[in-house]
């Protein structure tokens, strides 16, 4: 049968190198670039649908490796379509960048270089499948880190085009979005469409009413820092561990204090939209942390007003949120009436303050809360295998790559900042977006699905 195997040495900068055994070795070397070929599957599921039966086919048998590399975790899985986990390997890179205050590009993608080929391994033992027995490979294409996608990308091209399998290309954002609905990874209930979903990451803040597979529309989202950045940033101006994300350190910092010693204000109190804002509480953090520490390194005797700082800080950023998502229910009911759930994902929903606030809104609205265990809320390679199959499943996918075509001159197409949905007419005007071509952001998702 025809198996890939990755080379235990890459250069990723320049080259990756990709061995494919079937009589003979190939070996290529990508390059990352901007085209559009690859996203003919981001067609409405009715353009690109198959027929009942056929689909119903797929269903059955159906079995997806999915590739995360979006950031700083390798993620790899094998989900099928009953949602069954059959293999998943994570590995995170919080040493990689623990001594940087934060993520660094390049580091990220030397380590996804080194960890993915034998991550692809390791899953597909787990799940006791050979690639070649695998209906399809999903990857994330965006958002995220340009050469850390790239890697996902080109791995996924090598896997779909040595075992003919069909490509999937996943949104990072709609993969969080998805991953409630898969029969392992959901929470206490399983959401049906259409659903709230309030997707709270490091660098996205998202309030969606999710319509379909590919069909969103945008709520409320954030003017500036996302939740997850203000908490890395407050993390490390309180010289936390912020390896990996300092949120974590911070939650486990604010347990030790008092979280109404500091009377910071709430964000956006005039506007009376779903929108976020955290940049002017992260600047009141800054100025609090200087008047109260007047420069003295983090130790244990300012480790007392450290953690009032960071539960006041805590307490006032998880507050705005939960008022916002409250508005966000009642305006979603009103444009909806159906919707009956409300999907809470991303790294910041596996923070335990975030969890049981945005529970009571979801209980006080009338919703049925679904929000995945803290594993599954993390990037990994589960979300990407769901969401793959899932699209799948509607005929939203790529065809095979020819091997021909994985040449030195193959661009590489992946999406560093690409929305989720469009904005809802109810909410007006996206005060975001008006920066959009200055930003070089990509058409939203759901943009590309109607266009198509």
């Amino acid at each position: 049968s025809t198996t890939f195997e990755n080379p235990e040495s890459i250069r990723c900068s320049l080259r990756m190198c990709i061995e494919f055994r079937h009589s003979m070795a190939i070996v290529r070397r990508l390059r990352v670039g901007a085209r559009a070929p690859f996203f003919r599957a981001m067609a409405c599921p009715s353009s690109r649908a198959r027929s009942s039966d056929a689909r119903q086919a797929v269903v059955r048998r159906s079995r997806v490796l999915g590739i995360e590399t979006s950031c700083d975790d390798t993620g790899v899985a094998v989900v099928d379509a009953s949602g069954k986990i059959l293999g998943q390997v994570l590995v995170t890179q919080r040493d990689v960048h623990a001594g940087y205050g934060g993520v660094m590009p390049r580091a990220a993608e030397q380590a996804h270089c080194n960890a993915l080929g034998k991550a692809v391994d390791e899953a597909l033992e787990q799940a006791q499948v050979k690639a070649s027995e695998l209906d399809a490979v999903a990857v994330t294409v965006g958002p995220g880190l340009a050469l850390c996608l790239a890697v996902g990308v080109r791995q996924a091209r090598a896997i779909a085009a040595a075992n003919r399998l069909p490509i999937v290309p996943v949104h990072h954002m709609e993969a969080h979005a998805l991953i409630a609905r898969c029969e392992d990874a959901s929470g206490d209930a399983k959401p049906d469409f259409p659903f709230l979903a309030l997707l709270v990451s490091g660098g996205h803040n998202l309030m969606m009413l999710a319509r379909g597979i590919g069909e969103y529309q945008q709520i409320g989202t954030t003017i500036d820092d996302a939740l997850g950045e203000a908490y890395d940033k407050v993390a490390r101006m309180l010289g936390l561990p912020v390896g990996g994300g300092g949120g974590p350190a911070l939650e486990a910092l604010a347990l030790e204090g008092d979280p109404k010693k500091y009377k910071f204000s709430r964000p956006l109190q005039k506007r009376k939209n779903c929108d976020v804002s955290y940049a002017g509480l992260k600047t009141a953090v800054r100025l609090c942390i200087e008047a109260e520490l007047k420069g003295s390194p983090p130790s244990e005797e300012n480790r007392k007003v450290r953690a009032d700082i960071a539960a006041s800080f805590q307490r006032v950023a998880v507050d705005h949120l939960a008022e916002r998502t409250q508005r966000a229910a009642t305006w979603g009911k009103e444009i909806d009436p159906n919707i009956k759930h409300m999907v809470v994902a991303g790294g910041v929903a596996s923070n335990q303050v975030v969890r049981t606030s945005l529970k009571a809104v979801a209980r006080e609205a009338g919703f049925e809360f679904c929000c995945p265990p803290p594993k599954f809320c993390t990037d990994n390679g589960v979300m990407v295998a769901w969401a793959g199959l899932e699209r799948f499943q509607l005929g939203l996918h790529d065809a095979p790559p020819e091997l021909e075509s994985i040449t030195e001159d193959e661009w590489v197409d992946v999406r560093p900042r690409w929305p989720l949905g469009e904005r809802h007419p109810r909410v007006g005007e996206d005060t975001v977006s008006r920066g959009m071509k200055k930003k070089r952001l990509f058409p939203p998702l759901t943009g590309v699905a109607h266009a198509s």
